[in-house]
């Protein structure tokens, strides 16, 4: 290849991973709840989900999902206001009933990375490894050259695997 050729294929190259690293920034590991799609950066949130997003980094869960409860009122269009409500609900110790709250996020939000991989933390958590196999596949269509939250989802399956059920996210993790 000459020269210009690799100039313009490394500028390809950036231009296909660019988006993908965007997406992959948020909603994965041990950070929290957001890891939404188009826009997820740059619009505006309400008091209510900053103090909320605050309340859960300080661990604070049952704080965060009054807020948040607020904060989905406020704009029930908001995608990552449902995951955060959901990972604080989850992170609180009701994974069921934070089921729901990503199937929301979801709805809104399809491609919502950070959502796909706590729902399967969810799942593994209530015994249902089908369903987190569901979202693990869904993050791996997803992300094009693989993402944090699929990594994560995909080492809390075979660790629930490897168990026999017995290792699975819980509240604490």
């Amino acid at each position: 290849m000459t020269a210009p050729w690799r100039r313009i294929a490394w500028i390809f190259v950036a231009v296909l991973l660019l988006p993908a690293l965007a997406l992959a920034d948020g909603g994965g590991g041990g950070g929290g709840g957001g890891g939404g799609g188009d826009g997820a950066m740059t619009k505006k949130q309400t008091a209510e989900y900053t103090a909320g997003v605050q309340a859960i980094e300080s661990r604070q869960f049952a704080r965060a999902i009054t807020l948040l409860e607020v904060a989905v009122q406020r704009t029930p269009d908001d995608a990552d206001a449902w995951n955060w409500l959901a990972y604080a609900t989850r992170r609180g110790g009701d994974a069921a009933k934070s089921i729901p709250l990503y199937q929301k996020a979801l709805a809104l939000d399809p491609r919502h990375l950070g959502a796909h991989e706590y729902i399967g933390e969810a799942y593994l958590a209530l015994d249902n490894l089908p369903k987190a196999k569901e979202h693990l596949a869904r993050l791996n269509r997803l992300c094009l050259f693989s993402c944090e939250q699929y990594r994560d989802l995909k080492k809390a399956v075979e660790s629930y695997e490897k168990s026999g059920g017995k290792v699975k996210p819980t509240a604490s993790n």
